[in-house]
C-alpha cells in the first residue's frame, strides 16, 4: 500500500483543481487514477449523474454532490481508499442505500463518496450462537431471505430495505423495537476502517459474545456515529428465533388520546406485543387510498403478536379488553400471511401514501421519542400544532417505545410554507426535550438536528463528542459537517 500511496502522491498538490470555465471544482486526474488503481476503472465515477445521485438521501436536504464515487469490493480496498484520502486531506462520505432522512450522505465539502453496496456477502452464520456476520451491502430483506430455512431471523425493521451496516451507522430502529430492541441491542461486533485506513474490530476479531465487561464499549461508540468516525465494513449481528405463529390485529379509536392511552395500558399490563404502530386519521385515509385498504378513517393501532397458538389467543383477548375499555371499535385480527403482509406493506408505504395526498409536493419527515408516560401528551399536542400551523401532514409511529414520526408535505418553492414546516419540526423536537425525551428516536442528527443535539446533551456532552471525533478523525475528513 505504501508504494501505491507514493505513486498516488505524484502530481496531487492540490488534490482539487479548478477549470477556468465557471470555476467548477474537480478532483485532479492523478488522484482519480489513484482511486482506479485501488478499485478498478469501472468502479470509479466522476459523471454528473452518479455524483448527483450520491449527493442526497430521501430527505429535503440538498447539498453539492461528491467529487467522485467509488465502489470498493472488500475491506482491504476500503482501507486503501481511506488511507489515500487521509494522506491528501480528501473528505470521505460513506454511502449505503441512501434511505436516510436527515441529509447524512450530503457531501457538504465535496470529496469521495464510498458506496459500499457492492460488498454484499454474508460472511459467517453461527446458528447455535444466534449470530451472523454481514458485509455492508447486505440489506435486512436479503439477510432474512438467506435465513428463511434456519429457524432464525433478524427483526430490526426500519421500513425501508436499508443496508444492515447503514442501519448500524444510524442506530436504526423500527416496528419491532418494542420487543426485540434497536440496532444498539442487536450489534455484537463491528469491523471498521478508521479515517487513516487502519482496521478496527470493536469487540476483537471474530468475537460474537452476548455481553462483556472488557474495557470501553467501542461497538456502541460506532453504532449511531453516522459515518463520522469510520467506515463500517462488516457487522456481527444478533439473531432471534423465528416465531412459531404470528397474528396481526387492528383497532380504531375515537381520538388520538384513546389510542395512545391504550398503548400505555397494554405495555403496563405486560402484554408481550412484538409491534404497536400508531397511525392518525390522516395517515389512515392516505393508506386506504394508496394501499387499497378499507379501514376506518380514525386514529388506529396496528399490533402484532408472536408466540404459540395458545399464547397468542391469550394476548389477543387481553389486548381487545384493554382497547375496548378505551373506546376502540372495529377490533379485527388476521393470521394469514397474505393479509398480514398486506397490512404491514401499507404501514411501510406510509411515506409514499402521504406524498400521494398532495401530488407534486415533497416530504419533510421528523421524529422524536419520549418516555411512554408522556406519549399521549406530546401526540395530542403535535396533532393540535399541525392543525394550527395549516400544515398537511400525517403522524405515524412505533409508539411501543415512545417513538413517532411526522411526515409533512411542503412545496419546496414556497419559502413561507417551508418556514412553517421547519418551525413545526423544531417545536416538536423541543417539546420532546421538555418532556425528557430525545429530538430523534431513529432518524439521526445528520444536517437537520445539530442545534437540537446541543440542547439535548448540553455543552459538556457536545464537547466530549468533539473530543472523541478529534481523536479518531484529527483531520475532520469522515463525513464532515454532520452531527457536530
Amino acid at each position: 500500500m505504501a508504494c501505491l500511496l507514493r505513486a498516488a502522491t505524484r502530481g496531487l498538490v492540490p488534490w482539487r483543481s479548478y477549470c477556468s470555465k465557471g470555476m467548477q471544482r474537480e478532483l485532479s486526474k492523478g488522484f482519480v487514477e489513484a482511486l482506479r488503481e485501488i478499485v478498478g476503472h469501472s468502479n470509479v465515477s466522476t459523471a454528473v449523474a452518479a455524483r448527483e445521485q450520491h449527493g442526497h438521501d430521501e430527505s429535503m436536504h440538498r447539498c453539492q454532490p461528491p467529487d467522485a464515487v467509488v465502489w470498493p469490493q472488500n475491506s482491504e480496498q476500503v482501507s486503501q481508499l481511506a488511507a489515500l484520502c487521509y494522506n491528501h486531506g480528501v473528505p470521505i462520505i460513506p454511502f449505503g442505500t441512501g434511505t436516510g432522512l436527515e441529509g447524512g450522505v450530503c457531501a457538504v465539502q465535496g470529496g469521495v463518496c464510498v458506496n459500499l453496496t457492492r460488498m454484499g456477502r454474508i460472511l459467517e452464520l453461527n446458528p447455535e450462537d444466534f449470530s451472523v456476520v454481514v458485509e455492508p451491502g447486505v440489506t435486512r430483506k436479503a439477510l432474512n431471505t438467506y435465513l428463511r430455512d434456519s429457524g432464525l431471523w433478524f427483526p430490526v425493521d426500519p421500513g425501508a430495505d436499508a443496508s444492515l451496516c447503514g442501519m448500524a451507522a444510524t442506530s436504526a430502529s423500527g416496528t419491532n423495537a418494542v420487543r426485540y430492541g434497536t440496532m444498539r441491542d442487536n450489534v455484537l461486533n463491528l469491523e471498521v476502517v478508521l479515517p487513516d485506513g487502519r482496521l478496527l474490530h470493536t469487540a476483537g476479531p471474530g468475537r460474537h459474545f452476548r455481553k462483556s465487561a472488557a474495557g470501553y464499549n467501542l461497538t456502541g461508540l460506532f453504532v449511531g456515529s453516522e459515518g463520522t468516525l469510520g467506515l463500517i465494513t462488516a457487522a456481527t449481528l444478533r439473531l432471534h428465533p423465528a416465531p412459531e405463529a404470528t397474528v396481526v390485529a387492528t383497532c380504531a379509536f375515537p381520538s388520538v388520546q384513546a389510542a395512545v392511552d391504550s398503548t400505555v395500558h397494554i405495555l403496563q399490563a405486560a402484554v408481550p406485543v412484538a409491534r404497536i404502530e400508531f397511525l392518525d386519521d390522516v395517515m389512515m385515509d392516505a393508506c386506504n387510498k394508496y394501499s387499497k385498504l378499507n379501514c376506518s378513517v380514525a386514529p388506529t393501532l396496528f399490533l402484532e403478536f408472536h408466540g404459540s397458538q395458545q399464547v397468542l389467543s391469550e394476548q389477543l383477548k387481553r389486548t381487545e379488553e384493554i382497547t375496548q375499555h378505551n373506546g376502540a371499535f372495529h377490533f379485527s385480527w388476521a393470521k394469514e400471511a397474505e393479509e398480514r403482509s398486506r397490512l404491514w406493506t401499507a404501514r411501510h408505504n406510509a411515506w409514499y401514501s402521504t406524498l400521494a395526498l398532495r401530488p407534486g409536493s415533497k416530504g419533510y419527515s421528523t421524529d422524536v421519542c419520549v418516555p411512554i408516560s408522556r406519549l399521549p401528551e406530546i401526540l395530542v399536542q403535535a396533532k393540535e400544532d399541525l392543525k394550527a400551523s395549516g400544515i398537511i401532514g400525517t403522524i405515524v409511529g412505533h409508539v411501543g417505545d415512545g417513538n413517532f414520526h411526522c411526515i409533512l408535505l411542503v412545496d419546496p418553492e414556497d419559502a413561507e410554507e417551508l418556514h412553517r414546516v421547519e418551525a413545526f419540526a423544531k417545536r416538536l423536537g423541543r417539546r420532546a426535550l421538555a418532556l425528557h425525551g430525545t429530538c430523534t428516536g431513529e432518524h439521526g442528527i445528520g444536517l437537520g438536528k445539530q442545534q437540537l443535539l446541543q440542547e439535548e446533551v448540553g455543552a459538556v456532552g457536545v464537547a466530549t463528542m468533539r473530543q472523541l471525533k478529534a481523536m479518531l478523525d484529527p483531520r475532520g475528513l469522515m463525513n464532515p459537517g454532520k452531527v457536530l
